[in-house]
């Protein structure tokens, strides 16, 4: 188990900023440079005390990367977390655990 601090706390809530319980959000783009033209798609949502998150990225060649993820709050400053990355080759790299909050400490 990890321990945080109030900053560390903050950072994961900005992440999930502005979405509210039972809210989502979706956003898709795309961003052009001196190699290409890519494009995302990212979406967040909140409920019932967690909140998840998911990104899809095709870059200018065409290769697509995705990542996606949740927290979920199992008790008084205390958080679980799994996650998943997909890479433009197919390797996937799987992540969870959890977190204690502490005051300041």
């Amino acid at each position: 188990m990890k321990t945080l601090s109030l900053m560390s706390l903050a950072a994961v809530s900005m992440i999930f900023a502005g979405v509210a319980d039972a809210q989502a959000f979706q956003r898709n783009g795309t961003v052009s440079s001196n190699r290409g033209t890519g494009s995302y798609s990212a979406s967040a949502s909140c409920a019932g005390g967690t909140c998840s998150r998911s990104v899809n990225r095709t870059g200018a060649a065409g290769r697509t990367m995705s990542n996606s993820g949740s927290v979920t709050k199992t008790g008084q400053g205390q958080y679980s977390y799994s996650g998943s990355t997909t890479g433009p080759n197919g390797n996937t790299r799987t992540r969870s655990g959890s977190v204690t909050v502490t005051n300041g400490q």
